[in-house]
């Protein structure tokens, strides 16, 4: 497929890649010379120069031959006029992002009127995922699937763990009957699917699928702290903090905000009343001190500066906060702050992209079967997916040990009607 790109940006950048590694046929466009030349010296895709709004680059770059277009300039409105352009132009499938806090109660009006299919907001997407993590204190991540009746989670073996130095095999009569399967583990650099006489090491990220009320119990089998988190300190209050505020709120939490910006704070406390709005600098650790960010039963670092949130973060778990969720757009951060004791790290850019590239995924896919849910997993060196069962899918009514899946690939959970079924070898 054709895809071009508007912008080329850290998410256009991250989609690029992504796609032509796919074997798409990848555009760019952008108005900067040299950010173009170092894309195109560094992946496969071809680039062209200018005003992606412009009627005649958008034909240049291929529009009329193009599958898809997606628009992730820096600006919300350059993206929604280069979509509905693309859309005027005879471009199927549009893609936008847009991110200003003023849009999001017209997403679906612009939608409609501008033509255009999918819109995107990678910070109200970072939002829910960070609150998510925070009804779910235990997890290092958890992603959600067929409408929250199935969850993905992930954490780290410690010392001490019912299933440190033992294969998974041995642990059956341990965790039997629970609603869950553990799917995958990544162990430094390495990630694998694991089998019945896969070791598990102190140290190892382990992922696991099930019911929510199945991953509960595990987690209380484990050991790990299930308490409901009350309070939340939040450091930054950009886009992130004001929609991660309205979600908090309505779980009743309690929640401190750290801004440098005497304005932003004046417009977050118009906002959000019931919140306490600090104007203040968050790297500073007598404030943090005199603010009692120590007694908070979560801190998230959503500052503009993947450094100061990694730092801040590192100081908030050695003070004994419960939970610890940093923002990073930078992957190779995400490593760091894991080996530091940091496990939960949120990242926009990736959330945007594996939204995409799931949508990109569906409308490529003519074997008879819809693309849900796609999330990134195991620091993205694995995919977890959601697809729903047609007539016209292959392999039905055939029982998965019979399946010649490749090496890597795990069917982890079905969802029949309303019972969600744990699958084993004779399982169709």
């Amino acid at each position: 497929m054709t895809i071009i790109i508007a912008g080329a940006g850290k998410v256009g950048a991250t989609l690029a890649e992504h796609l032509a590694d796919e074997g798409h046929s990848v555009i760019i466009i952008d108005v900067s010379g040299e950010t173009l030349d170092h894309l195109s010296n560094q992946m496969d895709v071809m680039c062209v120069r200018g005003n992606c709004v412009s009627r005649d680059v958008l034909l240049e770059a291929g529009a009329k031959e193009s599958g898809v277009l997606i628009a992730a300039t820096g600006s919300d409105e350059i993206n929604l006029l280069c979509c509905h352009i693309a859309h005027r132009v005879g471009v199927p499938y549009t893609v936008a992002r847009v991110r200003g806090t003023e849009y999001v109660s017209d997403l679906d009006t612009l939608k409609t009127d501008l033509g255009i299919t999918m819109l995107i907001n990678p910070e109200l997407t970072a939002a829910i995922e960070i609150s998510r993590l925070l009804r779910f204190p235990s997890a290092a991540n958890i992603d959600s699937f067929a409408r929250g009746r199935v969850e993905l989670v992930s954490f780290t073996v410690q010392e001490g763990d019912f299933l440190a130095g033992r294969t998974l095999a041995s642990l059956s009569s341990k965790i039997q009957g629970l609603p869950m399967l553990v799917c995958a583990v990544e162990r430094g650099d390495e990630v694998f699917i694991p089998n019945g006489a896969s070791l598990i090491a102190v140290g190892d990220r382990v992922s696991i699928a099930g019911t929510p009320s199945g991953v509960h119990q595990f987690f209380k089998l484990l050991g790990r702290q299930t308490h409901r988190i009350r309070s939340a300190f939040i450091i930054g209050g950009g886009k992130i903090a004001f929609y991660l505020l309205i979600q908090l709120e309505r779980l009743g939490m309690s929640c401190k905000v750290v801004e440098r910006g005497a304005e932003r704070c004046r417009e977050l406390a118009e906002e959000f009343p019931r919140s306490l709005i600090i104007h203040g600098d968050g790297t500073d650790p007598e404030l943090l001190t005199e603010e009692r960010m120590a007694s908070s039963d979560a801190f998230i670092a959503l500052t503009n500066r993947d450094e100061d949130n990694l730092i801040i973060s590192l100081y908030a778990h050695q003070a004994g906060v419960p939970k610890v969720v940093a923002k990073s757009s930078r992957q190779n951060y995400t490593a760091i702050a894991r080996s530091a004791g940091v496990e939960s790290v949120v990242s926009p850019k990736l959330a945007t992209a594996g939204l995409i590239l799931r949508f990109i995924r569906g409308l490529q896919n003519s074997k008879g079967t819809v693309m849900n849910a796609l999330y990134r997993i195991a620091g993205g060196k694995a995919e977890a997916m959601e697809f729903l069962v047609s007539p016209a899918t292959r392999n039905l009514k055939v029982p998965l040990k019979d399946l010649k899946l490749r090496k890597g690939v795990l069917i982890a959970v079905i969802v029949r009607g309303n019972k969600v079924i744990i699958p084993e070898g004779s399982t169709c």
